[in-house]
């Protein structure tokens, strides 16, 4: 059994990611490429954008803190702290629209 303290890690990440160029900071917390779930903590400063992608299979995020939209086509939804979101099937973006944190979850398509 592990044990993680994921506020603290949100800290820390949103910590990196207003220090560093990108605007961004990700840690995967659980999983990865040899497993089919995934779960990855992302922080984004305030106008950060993740550029719009593929969905690699069944996906959702968490919002931790903060406010984010995702984006798919002409529809988006917008998550503030403790909004659970579907992550569409089809290529998305998501924009920081505040300093924020999510944790996404990714199962694999096989």
């Amino acid at each position: 059994m592990e044990k993680l303290s994921l506020d603290a890690q949100v800290r820390e990440l949103l910590e990196l990611a207003a220090a560093g160029t990108t605007g961004r900071s990700a840690h995967t917390v659980y999983g990865g490429h040899e497993h089919v779930l995934r779960q990855t903590l992302i922080a984004l400063t305030s106008g950060t954008t993740l550029a719009e992608h593929d969905n690699p299979g069944e996906a959702t995020l968490l919002v931790m803190r903060g406010r984010v939209r995702l984006v798919s086509g002409e529809t988006s939804w917008e998550g503030r702290s403790g909004d659970f979101l579907v992550v569409p099937k089809s290529r998305h973006s998501v924009d920081a629209l505040e300093d924020s944190a999510v944790l996404l979850t990714v199962a694999k398509r096989g």
